[in-house]
């Protein structure tokens, strides 16, 4: 089987001349709904008739720019030196300001209807996008100013798009020095998790080694960024960076206080967890970040390696327990060649799903190595796809699922594959599946909570300058120390993890961080729903997947029975967690007696 993605049900190649084609008509119906903005603000005698065009189009919109966008950036996900690639990529972001200006004409138009609520009850199609309606009637309020719009749009190409480019071809073309080779980045970083201790702990020093060669120019990706997202949201009439994100996000400040709450009050047990994983290996000041990701196991027992094949075969089989639907659908992402799942030069590190909703179909990037976490890893990915799938009837402006909600699905899935494995492994398995379940839960809670803290403390100093690759590190390890504490070894963590994480990086896009979190503990209460209901919860389940993008966070989440504003759902979402690390505790000393302090 071909294990690299198939991406000729968009186009044959780059000469194939439904590109030009494609992209003519993407102009024509563009440049057709602003002159229908314009003359609707001049004279409208039909705004319902009108409302409905608007709707329609933005619609075709879609379904043409979504393939030519989808080629050419999954493309360079795993060609990133692809010139065709970048050349169309270069002239899809150039175009998209007029996509843009499209779009801030048509919520102008929107907000300024006299009774938009009417409308909707007089026309079965605006029903159906009636979400999109009223939150571009929100939106109005936080338009730039139309004599600047299209001024700060068009430098945003050469700003913070252009940094985001170019770190992206930093991260994917960077050659680090191992043993004597030159590996790809990616390729060192997934040594994290091999068995052999000197290979993980050789492979982050040679990492952070690597790191050095790039952090001025990575520095300076990430300052422009900021820069610029700082300068956006004055334009854009918000209090802060936060606030937009959230604006964006469908979700409130009261719902993320109540979330991170909870997590600071969880640290001490994540820190219990990692004090004993480095007690385990052999370390006494804590976990050294190179062993985060350590494989861990009993004497005797070696954690079982993967073929993509026996993979593939695990999520058949355990997701299929939880509906035999997602399996046929896994089943079929692998025989479309839907995943890209090996590294190698040129490609992306980390991994991630693109929905290609004309298509009703998904491509999953990944990394794999052979680990149980990149099993893991396969079973989120194909998590956000089966939330595409959940959502492929729908109009596309109602399939946008805001940062909280995405990560859903995703980790829902993990969470299937652990507890199911969990729920039929000897004792000495369920050890080191719990290990990689807390191993994975620390980065969604502890790491998280980091990203969240340096990039607020990024986004607070970059008000008054530009901050150099020696403060970054700095406010990342301060960050480290805030949430890690003693869990990690304190002259073994990572200062450069503001260079590995792309989600920094994406323009317009800021604290891409706590809704990992969100997603974390959010699908732990519907997975709670789901140990107490069982199969009758899965069309609910669906139901929920699909409503993502049709209501605010707050209402999807109370439409299974949940108040994401309680500190105190967070608070039962983690008590399963600090549970997991007593019993990691336990399982350790009694299997492991030589461990205990």
């Amino acid at each position: 089987m071909d294990y690299t993605w198939d991406l000729s049900v968009l186009y044959r190649d780059f000469d194939d001349p439904k590109i030009e084609s494609d992209f003519a008509a993407l102009k024509q119906k563009c440049a057709q709904l602003q002159a229908m903005c314009r003359q609707a603000a001049q004279q409208d005698p039909d705004p319902l008739s009108t409302l409905e065009a608007l709707c329609d189009g933005m619609e075709d919109i879609h379904s043409w720019m979504e393939p030519l966008s989808s080629f050419a950036s999954l493309t360079l996900a795993t060609e990133a030196t692809n010139e065709r690639a970048q050349q169309l990529m270069d002239r899809l972001e150039a175009f998209s300001v007029e996509i843009s200006l499209l779009s801030s004409g048509i919520t102008r138009y929107i907000g300024g209807l006299p009774d938009l609520e009417a409308m909707i009850r007089q026309s079965d199609k605006l029903k159906k996008v009636d979400f999109y309606l009223r939150q571009n009637r929100e939106e109005a309020a936080h338009l730039m100013d139309p004599a600047i719009e299209e001024w700060m749009l068009r430098m945003s190409i050469t700003g913070s798009s252009a940094f985001s480019t170019l770190r992206d071809k930093l991260d994917a073309t960077l050659l680090v020095d191992y043993r004597g080779k030159q590996l790809p980045l990616s390729a060192v970083r997934a040594m994290a998790y091999d068995p052999d201790p000197q290979v993980r702990k050789d492979a982050y020093e040679a990492e952070l080694a690597a790191y050095t060669k790039i952090e001025i120019p990575m520095a300076a990706c990430l300052n422009g960024i900021k820069g610029e997202a700082l300068t956006m949201i004055d334009a854009q009439h918000f209090s802060s960076v936060l606030d937009q994100t959230l604006f964006y996000s469908n979700m409130d400040r009261e719902t993320l206080d109540a979330m991170l709450t909870a997590m600071d009050e969880s640290l001490p047990a994540f820190r219990r967890y990692m004090r004993k994983k480095g007690q385990l290996l052999g370390h006494e000041n804590g976990l050294p970040f190179y062993d985060l990701f350590a494989p861990l196991s009993p004497e005797g027992f070696t954690p079982r390696r993967y073929t993509i094949e026996e993979a593939r075969d695990k999520l058949l089989t355990e997701m299929g327990k939880f509906t035999p639907e997602m399996a046929a659908f896994i089943d079929g992402a692998f025989r479309d060649r839907w995943i890209d799942v090996f590294p190698r030069e040129g490609k992306g590190g980390g991994a991630f799903c693109a929905g290609l909703h004309t298509l009703d179909q998904s491509r999953v990037l990944t990394n794999f190595d052979g680990s149980f976490s990149d099993v893991s890893t396969l079973a989120h990915e194909l998590g956000h796809a089966w939330h595409n799938r959940c959502m492929a009837s729908l109009p596309s402006v109602m399939t946008d699922a805001p940062m909280p909600l995405a990560e859903t699905a995703s980790i829902f899935n993990e969470t299937v594959l652990a507890h199911a494995m969990l729920d039929s492994a000897p004792q000495q398995e369920r050890f080191t599946i719990l290990e990689g379940l807390l191993s994975d839960a620390n980065q969604t809670i502890v790491d998280i909570y980091s990203r969240y803290l340096f990039e607020s403390a990024v986004i607070d100093q970059r008000k008054d300058r530009t901050l150099p690759a020696k403060e970054l590190k700095a406010l990342m390890l301060d960050a480290q120390e805030k949430t890690y504490g003693d869990g990690l070894d304190p002259d073994c963590r990572h200062p450069y993890m503001w260079a590995c994480k792309s989600h920094y990086y994406i323009p317009g896009l800021a604290f891409y961080n706590f809704p990992y979190a969100f997603g974390q503990l959010f699908s732990a209460g519907v997975y709670a729903i789901y140990r107490r209901e069982g199969a009758s919860f899965v069309p609910r389940y669906n139901q929920l997947l699909r409503s993502c993008g049709s209501m605010k966070v707050y209402d999807v989440a109370r439409s299974v029975g949940i108040d994401v504003r309680d500190p105190d759902f967070w608070r039962a979402s983690l008590r399963g967690y600090t549970e997991k690390v007593d019993e990691f505790i336990a399982l350790a000393d009694e299997l492991m007696p030589q461990s205990k302090s």
